[in-house]
């Protein structure tokens, strides 16, 4: 079933580094919002790496970000999708990134798993030139990954920010 992306990027004129992951879950289509689903790690991550309150808030959220010179977006603008299951991703037109690196000053992009990766390398990078350091995933299909060591793997983000 072909899906579009609901979500505008967030980003700001200060933003320094982009994270890009690969497509919302259906939890985050549902709030219109990055990494909706309660179990995803994303949010306790970032606000562990810059030492901030857990925010709960869409607007906590969206603060953080932008306060840590960070913009989120993800790599695929529309696909056809099963759910949020990352293997059903099938027909995939790719966001056009120039709405954020033409208005901001992104020095590193980083990738939030494989599946980001695959569809960033595929897609993306032959467009912009710009390489890109993939990241263990924040979702929670990535048992294999404790939440100490997300953070150990994620601190790298906090040179560029």
């Amino acid at each position: 079933m072909l899906v579009h992306h609901p979500i505008d990027p967030l980003f700001d004129c200060s933003s320094s580094v982009l994270i890009l992951g690969s497509f919302p879950s259906v939890k985050s289509r549902e709030q219109v919002f990055f990494y909706g689903h309660p179990q995803n790690r994303f949010w306790k991550l970032i606000a562990c790496l810059f030492e901030a309150p857990f925010p709960e808030t869409i607007e906590d959220r969206k603060q953080l970000i932008l306060n840590s010179h960070l913009a989120l977006w993800d790599v695929i603008a529309s696909c056809d999708i099963e759910g949020s299951s990352d293997s059903s991703i099938r027909n995939v037109v790719p966001n056009d990134l120039d709405v954020i690196l033409a208005h901001a000053p992104i020095g590193r992009i980083y990738l939030n798993g494989r599946t980001a990766e695959k569809y960033y390398r595929k897609y993306t990078q032959p467009q912009i030139q710009r390489e890109a350091v993939v990241l263990p995933s924040t979702s929670p299909a990535n048992a294999a990954w404790s939440f100490e060591r997300l953070c150990e793997a994620w601190r790298v983000i906090l040179a560029d920010a």
